[in-house]
């Protein structure tokens, strides 16, 4: 009777809990009953359920675990602490220990299951294998989370806990990127406003005010006056000249490329029309929003070094030129110092942990599509000292390893300087079917029954993108383990024929991975392959030299990477190729934006596309992150939200003030 009323999952938990009862009252050995009811636990329990039947341990008795001092941390709540970066000053002559690169085949919409490989693999390498892991995460932006793809905590019994924390906010950092970036885009317009409604004279008491009878410069104002080649200290002392030249900025609005961001997937805000106030006295333009996480600042975190590092990279921002056609940065506006001041704590990576209370680190979140898609350089610098010389220190790049793997090679390795041990490569048969010419797969929509069938046919015939995403791996001389996420739905013989595939294309090793149901033990055979591979001899380089012209370094993208028979760069992104080169920053690496779900510019292409030209529609700089980024076809940096979005799912009990309806 006590099961009249109840939906089905409620009657699956009551025959678990009665299940176990029994265990324990009739039975001496009950391994089978034991199995049942876990493997009931498991199929009907939602991510969010296995996470909080786990009691996550304090985070200052994880902190000393590891090895950090008590000073070294800042506590935020029971499970959640900022690690100060004096840590690596104390950590110094520490060896660092192997790292190693998570990345993927070209997934489907529903994403292939990288950041639970990677928790499940530091799981198995900590708790099953004994051996010092650290696993390296992106924050997961408030957009995919309320959107269509959910969070990024992992799942099953691979994953962050507490999951709703890992997802919702954390410890601010998106929140004090939005605050600082949106700050300077207040200055840009502001700065205009008022240039173009004053005088000289008028700009130059209210920028150097009279204060108690004294006029001083400010430590920013001096850094521009020595870049203007004005070496004065005394403000009474410029000339007419001198006092027109430092007080008026003159950009171009039709320049300006910072945009207002927010972290939330708003269509609407693709375009639209600021300064249409009576106030702003006529100064209309057309702006943007971008999300958050395609911030330069958001950039510029994950690939400091230290905080001078930052401070000098957020001033190196160029936000437009002026009517000169010169760049035009955030040390001009004379803003740095605040953008600085908004980010101190964000700087410092967050310390979590996984469900088997193995450490992790949260830092940072730049989509791997308009961004470069990997988390901070700090949080693998410090982890990889913790973790010491015989330590793993495992880290995921977005989205496939076209994308994510190969910005996270030629872009954060060469900030960095560290030089990755192994490329771990996610496959799925899912999304291997689908490049095998399986029907299209949609989030929210249920899986064809190909994709819950066995079909060797499509798996086969979709081997072909894993082949060329381990051939891309090899581009840049580190060893490849292709680790098959299994399914429930995955035949024995498919799994064995995707591993065929992979070894016989030169991947050092091909592993079935079940850790979304069994956690670590899951992984302990990807964590021995690891390993091995690890040990192998690594011959890193680099795709190309950044001595290369622009237009070089995308074509070499292109066409290595991509498959790409050549490229086509539009007008616009041509003169500002030619704009960049002119003003000195053509020796940087690029930053493709571009779609995730296809080697090619064109999502529903699957498989391998061949002979195609790859469209250039437009060529932006982050000066300050330290790379150029081209817009690959129609490219849109702010995501919309579909028809029924996440947030239909997600609630608050009011009573225990529990999260419901996360994943």
């Amino acid at each position: 009777s006590s099961f009249s009323g109840c939906h089905l999952q409620e009657v699956v938990y009551k025959l678990n809990a009665l299940l176990i009862c029994c265990c324990f009252v009739f039975c001496r050995r009950p391994p089978k009953l034991r199995q049942i009811s876990w493997l009931l636990f498991v199929f009907f329990s939602s991510d969010i359920e296995i996470s909080r039947a786990q009691s996550p341990k304090a985070v200052d008795v994880l902190a000393k675990e590891i090895g950090l001092l008590t000073d070294e941390i800042e506590i935020y709540g029971q499970t959640k602490a900022k690690v100060r970066l004096s840590l690596l000053e104390r950590l110094k002559d520490q060896p660092d220990g192997k790292y190693v690169l998570v990345a993927g085949i070209t997934p489907t919409p529903l994403g292939e299951g990288k950041s639970t490989v990677t928790i499940g693999l530091v799981q198995a390498l900590t708790a099953h294998l004994k051996i010092n892991s650290f696993a390296c995460l992106r924050q997961p932006s408030q957009g995919p989370t309320f959107g269509v793809k959910g969070g990024a905590a992992g799942g099953g019994y691979a994953q962050v806990i507490p999951m709703e924390e890992f997802n919702l906010h954390l410890t601010g950092d998106i929140h004090a990127i939005t605050a600082a970036n949106n700050l300077l885009a207040a200055a840009i317009d502001a700065r205009i406003l008022h240039e173009n409604t004053q005088s000289d004279k008028a700009l130059y008491n209210r920028l150097v005010p009279v204060v108690k009878g004294v006029r001083g410069f400010s430590s920013i104002q001096l850094a521009r006056l020595r870049r203007l080649g004005i070496n004065k200290t005394d403000p009474e002392t410029l000339t007419e000249e001198e006092i027109s030249r430092f007080v008026r900025l003159d950009i171009d609005p039709s320049t300006i490329t910072w945009q207002r961001v927010v972290d939330t997937n708003d269509r609407f805000l693709r375009k639209i029309t600021i300064g249409q106030a009576n106030t702003e006295k006529g100064f209309v333009r057309q702006a943007q929003f971008d999300i958050a996480v395609a911030s330069e600042i958001m950039a510029i975190l994950a690939l400091t070094t230290s905080l001078e590092d930052m401070k000098e990279r957020l001033g190196k921002i160029v936000v437009a030129n002026d009517k000169k056609g010169e760049p035009v940065t955030a040390e001009d506006l004379g803003v740095t110092g605040a953008l600085a001041v908004l980010m101190k704590d964000a700087i410092k990576p967050t310390l979590m942990q996984t469900l088997e209370g193995t450490p992790v680190f949260v830092h940072a979140g730049p989509f791997a599509n308009i961004a470069h898609g990997n988390s901070s350089i700090l949080a693998d610098k410090i982890a990889l000292k913790l973790v010491g010389e015989k330590g793993f220190v495992v880290t995921e790049a977005g989205f496939g390893a076209d994308i994510g793997m190969e910005k996270f090679f030629n872009i954060k390795c060469r900030a960095s300087g560290l030089v990755p041990s192994v490329v771990v490569l996610v496959a799925t048969v899912r999304a291997l079917k689908m490049h095998g010419g399986g029907p299209s797969v949609s989030a929210g929509a249920p899986l064809k029954k190909e994709y819950t069938e066995e079909n060797l046919q499509l798996v086969a015939d979709g081997c072909c993108n894993l082949q060329k995403q381990i051939q891309i791996a090899q581009l840049f001389g580190v060893p490849v383990v292709v680790a098959l996420n299994v399914f429930k739905t995955d035949s024995p013989a498919e799994v064995d024929l995707v591993c065929k595939i992979a070894k016989q294309s030169g991947a050092f090793d091909a592993v079935p991975c079940n850790h979304w149901s069994d956690g670590g033990r899951g992984a302990v055979k990807l964590a021995q392959a690891v390993e091995k591979a690890a040990n192998q001899k690594s011959s890193f380089k680099y795709l190309y030299s950044l001595e290369l012209p622009i237009a070089e370094k995308i074509k070499t993208i292109a066409q290595k990477v991509y498959g790409a028979q050549d490229i086509e760069l539009s007008p616009a992104a041509q003169s500002q190729i030619d704009r960049y080169t002119r003003q000195g920053f053509g020796k940087l690496p690029i930053c493709m934006a571009k779609t995730h779900l296809s080697l090619s510019h064109q999502p529903e292409k699957k498989g391998v596309p061949t002979g195609f030209i790859l469209p250039i529609s437009d060529v932006r700089a982050s000066i300050g992150a330290g790379f150029i980024y081209p817009l690959v076809g129609t490219m849109s940096t702010m995501p919309g939200l579909p028809t029924r979005p996440c947030f239909y799912d997600i609630d608050l009990d009011p009573v225990t003030e529990e999260v419901k309806g996360l994943f």
